[in-house]
């Protein structure tokens, strides 16, 4: 071999080298998790509990930044369209399964923007109701509530969070399986649909039960059951509405799940690495102990798993939204 040629190659072999080396690493600076929902939600508060152990393992701080509005699509689209390769989006059910079937002008595309990384946990809803409303009606169980909305209907008054929101859809569910009709009343926000439940004002509704959970145990909610499809570690005792329902509501099941994403442009090995660090550290048994200890159900599925619970829970809630003709303008 020529003494050029010695030198081309030692020259391609350098190159080579150097460039691999010079690729930068990462993460290089602070990681930022958007929750697009208000501060003490399941989404925040499962953030915050999460941030800590992928601080651990990605080595750089992992922030919690709230961008709440339009049942979460502001801070949905802000994450969408970040290309800084250190902005994650702590999604849920809303986010990429029933606003994109109820919005018209949503600012981001929920399949196509976004890489799903892990299900972080599912949250179940909790049906409660004013103890002093229920007292007066003479229900102490789920069954007691539907014989009361069957023979007075119009008479209970349910509360949500918003228009097409989770805890409006259970309860579009609920009404379609019993065959009830129950008044719904629209909040701007879950907390205020709370308040006027337990003022009274409100008679029931459908809420997350880590934010429930306080107020259940202070005596001012009393939970009738949850939604989930086993029960709660976090209320062990109350049943869930397809056991305490009977036939009419077998196979009930309205749960709202969070979830880790990226922009859709995260390069494959780095979101391979933020999976195998979100799941290894949902594994562990003091995250979760914190998790349940806030009512919610710790999953840690990775990618491809969350991407088919994804698919699944659109085309279910996409009947529900069919059938009860639930309409938004956002």
């Amino acid at each position: 071999m020529s003494a050029a040629c010695l030198q081309r190659r030692a020259l391609l072999l350098w190159l080579a080298s150097t460039g691999a080396s010079a690729q930068p690493a990462w993460p290089s600076k602070p990681l930022r998790i958007v929750v697009p929902y208000p501060a003490g939600g399941p989404s925040d508060i499962a953030s915050r509990l999460l941030a800590p152990e992928l601080q651990k393992s990605l080595g750089q701080p992992v922030l919690i930044d709230n961008r709440p509005g339009a049942d979460g699509n502001i801070g949905t689209a802000e994450v969408a369209s970040a290309s800084d390769g250190h902005t994650l989006l702590m999604g849920g059910l809303s986010t990429h399964a029933i606003n994109p079937l109820l919005s018209r002008r949503l600012p981001y595309d929920a399949v196509k923007d976004f890489s799903p990384v892990c299900l972080v946990a599912t949250v179940p809803l909790v049906l409660v109701m004013n103890p002093a409303v229920a007292q007066t009606l003479g229900v102490r169980r789920l069954g007691d509530l539907v014989s009361a909305a069957t023979h007075q209907p119009g008479r209970l008054h349910i509360a949500s969070s918003g228009n097409g929101n989770p805890t409006h859809l259970a309860g579009e569910l609920f009404k379609r399986l019993t065959q009830t009709y129950l008044l719904h009343f629209p909040y701007r926000s879950a907390a205020s649909a709370q308040q006027d439940v337990v003022a009274g004002n409100m008679d029931l509704m459908f809420d997350s039960l880590p934010s429930a959970l306080p107020q259940i145990r202070a005596g001012k909610l009393l939970a009738l059951a949850v939604t989930s499809s086993r029960r709660s570690p976090g209320l062990p005792e109350l049943p869930t509405v397809e056991e305490a329902g009977g036939p009419a509501l077998k196979g009930y099941e309205a749960s709202a799940w969070i979830g880790l994403f990226t922009p859709s442009s995260q390069p494959a090995e780095q979101l391979a690495r933020l999976q195998r660090d979100c799941v290894n550290a949902l594994a562990g048994p003091a995250l979760r102990e914190r998790m349940t200890a806030h009512g919610l159900l710790v999953h840690g599925s990775g990618g491809p798993e969350f991407a088919a619970l994804i698919a699944a829970e659109t085309a279910k809630w996409a009947r529900v939204v069919q059938v009860s003709g639930v309409k938004v303008d956002r």
